[in-house]
């Protein structure tokens, strides 16, 4: 037994070890305590540059511990690696500071936990640029170039956010002329200028570079007029060097005057830039490089300095005046540094970017969120445990243990791939706490099926594993399918829901088909588990569904279109902030005003429509008043509060602007990645199954989205991003429960050849409906208590999640089981024809049976 299981207890403690120690550390240390515990060197030295830099940050010097170190070593030209022999820095990078930033950026990120959270969670700004790329070819294709520029802007931004000292940044492209960031831990209190810093124009200049001397000749001595700047490039060989010059101050010209550059080759074949000028640029390039090449003398050439954001990029010799529209600047480039070059003038943002969306989430709104999110999950997940361990006694308990097992790997997981958490990712894995027990239930009840023939544990255990794998691994494929389509299509929380999604189903898939049957056996197979008792939530029943299906389905249907209606009745109106733009803020306030009073103030001060909601907050921190307005309207708002009704006390802690083009696009992916779940899971089932199956699938998987919205707006909620995240899952939840029908159908039409297709279904539904209302309650009960226990997102997901499961729970048996008796006129005859393999029945040996 322990021979044969070896493998699994092994991969088991592995990934439990494994995503322990991702999770390592579990929470932020402080930037001071953590630099001073992993410097190993020089001590008492370091210490006194610390608490230089924590003083700096006391007297507002700073905004942080890290930014003031920053400084300093700028300030005091101090090489901070001294202080730190053992950690792996390149021998071979010579500039200090270079040095130093890339040595306090690896103890900024070491120094914070492992899992990060999200704006959502622990407060920070984030916003969406977006830029006028141009027509700037440099020689390329359009989308090539673009792509160029595109990533040109996102290293700038980079390097500005570092600056910054925020740890985790995101910072990524949004389809083809897009940048989204998000700074966790920042606020527009203490950086109110860290938009504006973010998305300024890159100064390019071109400035003349003092020829006579460099700085490590000049014995500290600066000529008038003139800095130093380090020039970091690359060797033929790879290496990396440094060279400091004296550049002067005020540049002779600006990047203003490029047309485009491209990457050329000289006559030896070595890289050199090309430019093409403006007509204004052809005729002020000639005026600088004839007075450059003038500032020399016959030993000293005259030399161009081009800066980018302050930053020197190249260096060259001017030997006379160029008067052309087109100039080539050489100098000892690679083939990388010359094409870095060629971008850097071509530079993407030497174009304004346009604010497309912005939000801010205050500390205090981030707390209450994490409060209320944890107690929600913890509550959920006893509910569960305590319904598993009612129902399935032993079992349950081993699920239970195994569900623990799962968490950690998801948690662990994330931290190790840089995911980050957020609320909807929160519910994410709630969802996937009330999933991963289904897998259990479909074990469970096969192990019933087994023992009530009269088989010993041991074997009902292995039977019904191996006759529950399959359904298990079909459901979970398709969740899988639908989170790579998430990932693919969806933006922002829904690219992030479906990330977190996915690797709960790959963790469920690991902790129930390994872990979990690795427990059972062992228990059984040592003989420590002599009888596996089984509750019954629901007796066994006999009921004709086919004969109900007609006027089930009629009603549902009926309820459909009643919601579908009312979708189109209202119009735009269904939208919330995320598809149809403008600004939501979020207040905190000592005095409850009530909504017609809020409602009068914004049409005295000409706001517009506004919607009013206050969210109680049962995780702690009190109701908050919540207020969408038109775009750019809710500072005029909250103005107009504060002056009316000063004994309310109102205080912003977070807010929110979106363009509407965003949420048009926003719409248009969730529109795409739901045609495109449905066109996979046709195809999927179709191939699993057959063809009649996998049209019975999308029918009933379009009925739960569709039903689901209805209800949704029935019920007063709005769609946002989020929401969109939430019906996919919902398309996912909807196809597991289907399978779970498909795979008893299937199974019914090899064991009772001579029945008819409607005894069938009808049989095959009678024994899986007991535990499909048990799999369904698991899912309910975690949902429910997110929606009870929640506050904010996390309620409409949840209410989206307990809609979605019931209508998911009806529609498999009632809607896809008789879409696949439709399609197939009620003929199994018909099946069989359109299957691409003959069913074959293990008592006969034969490719085919009597009908």
């Amino acid at each position: 037994m322990l021979k044969r299981n070896l493998w699994k207890i092994a991969a088991s403690l592995f990934m439990l070890g494994w995503a322990i120690f991702a999770l390592l550390p579990v929470k932020d240390i402080p930037f001071q305590d953590y630099v001073r515990s992993h410097a190993t060197a020089k001590n008492d030295e370091f210490n006194k540059i610390v608490d230089q830099a924590v003083a700096m940050k006391a007297n507002g010097a700073a905004p942080s511990t890290y930014v003031a170190m920053k400084r300093l070593s700028v300030q005091q030209k101090i090489d901070l690696s001294q202080y730190f022999p053992s950690l792996p820095l390149e021998e071979t990078l010579k500039n200090v500071s270079k040095r130093n930033d890339i040595l306090l950026k690896y103890l900024l990120d070491s120094s914070k936990a492992r899992l990060q959270l999200g704006l959502d969670l622990v407060g920070g700004v984030g916003f969406t640029l977006e830029a006028d790329l141009g027509d700037k070819t440099a020689g390329y294709d359009n989308e090539t170039a673009d792509k160029e520029k595109l990533s040109k802007a996102i290293e700038i931004i980079s390097a500005r956010i570092n600056s910054f000292g925020v740890s985790e940044p995101m910072i990524r492209a949004v389809g083809r002329n897009r940048i989204e960031v998000q700074l966790p831990n920042i606020n527009t209190k203490d950086n109110p200028e860290v938009l504006n810093e973010v998305k300024k124009p890159a100064r390019l200049d071109f400035r003349m570079v003092y020829p006579f001397e460099r700085p490590e000749q000049a014995s500290g001595q600066i000529p008038p007029g003139y800095e130093i700047k380090s020039y970091e490039h690359d060797l033929q060989d790879g290496t990396e060097v440094s060279e400091e010059y004296f550049v002067k101050r005020i540049p002779e010209m600006t990047g203003d005057g490029i047309a485009y550059s491209t990457v050329q080759q000289d006559s030896y074949g070595n890289p050199q830039i090309g430019i093409r000028f403006t007509p204004a640029g052809h005729k002020r390039f000639a005026e600088v490089t004839k007075e450059i090449a003038a500032s020399g003398d016959a030993n000293h050439l005259g030399m161009l300095a081009v800066v980018l954001d302050g930053s020197l990029c190249s260096v060259a010799s001017v030997k006379e005046e160029i008067d052309s529209d087109q100039a080539v600047i050489e100098g000892h480039f690679t083939q990388r540094e010359a094409f870095t070059l060629a971008n850097d003038l071509n530079n993407p943002l030497d174009l304004p970017l346009v604010v497309k969306s912005q939000f801010e989430v205050g500390p205090s709104l981030a707390a209450d969120a994490v409060t209320s999110g944890v107690r929600a999950s913890v509550i959920g997940l006893a509910v569960v445990s305590a319904f598993m361990i009612t129902f399935y006694t032993t079992g349950g308990l081993v699920s239970v243990i195994t569900l623990g097992v799962n968490l950690i790997i998801i948690l662990g997981v994330m931290a190790n791939i840089g995911a980050t958490m957020t609320l909807p990712g929160l519910a994410g894995i709630v969802l996937t706490i009330g999933m991963a027990v289904d897998a259990n239930i479909l074990i469970f009840e096969r192990m019933r099926e087994e023992l009530a023939t009269g088989k010993s544990l041991s074997t009902a255990n292995q039977t019904g594993f191996a006759k529950a794998l399959m359904t298990i691994i079909d459901a979970h494929i398709v969740q899988l399918i639908i989170c790579a389509i998430m990932i693919w299509l969806g933006t922002g929380p829904i690219r992030g829901f479906g990330v977190t999604l996915a690797i709960g189903v790959l963790s469920t898939m690991f902790s129930v088909l390994i872990t979990a049957h690795l427990i059972m056996e062992l228990l059984i197979d040592s003989g420590f588990l002599k009888k596996f008792s089984m509750r019954h939530l629901l007796k066994a029943i006999h009921i004709d569904f086919v004969r109900f299906g007609v006027p089930a389905a009629a009603g549902s249907f009926l309820l459909v279109l009643i919601g579908l209606g009312v979708v189109f009745y209202q119009g735009n109106k269904i939208f919330g902030i995320d598809f149809s733009g403008g600004d939501v803020v979020t207040l905190q306030y000592k005095q409850h005003l009530e909504v017609g009073v809020i409602r009068q103030v914004a049409d005295d001060a000409k706001v517009g429509d506004i919607n009013v909601s206050y969210e109680n907050a049962l995780g702690g921190g009190g109701e908050q008043l919540k207020v969408e307005t038109p775009e750019g309207r809710s500072q005029i708002l909250v103005d107009a509060l504060q002056k009316t009704h000063p004994e309310a006390a109102y205080s912003k802690v977070g807010e929110e602007h979106v363009g509407a083009s965003i949420g048009r696009e926003i719409l248009y992916n969730a529109a795409r990645a739901i045609g495109a779940s449905m066109l996979v899971i046709l195809l999927y089932i179709a191939f699993r199954f057959e063809f009649g199956f996998g049209v019975g699938a999308m029918v009933s998987i379009l009925h739960d989205i569709a039903m689901t919205i209805g209800i949704f707006v029935l019920f007063g909620h709005k769609f946002s991003a989020p929401m969109v995240a939430a019906i996919l899952c919902i398309a996912g939840y909807s196809i597991n429960e289907t399978v779970v029908v498909f795979d008893r159908i299937r199974e019914e039409l090899k064991l009772n050849p001579t029945g008819s297709l409607k005894d069938i279904i009808n049989s095959a539904i009678n024994k899986v409906f007991a535990r499909t209302i048990m799999t369904s309650s698991t899912t309910f009960l975690a949902a429910l208590s997110l929606y009870l226990f929640g506050n904010g997102v996390l309620s409409d997901i949840s209410f989206t999640f307990l809609v979605g499961i019931v209508t998911s729970t009806f529609s498999a048996i009632f809607i896809a089981s008789q879409i696949f008796y439709w399609w197939h006129k009620g003929d199994r005859k018909h099946v069989e024809a359109h299957s691409d393999v003959a069913p074959k029945y293990e008592w006969t040996g034969s490719s085919k049976a009597s009908r």
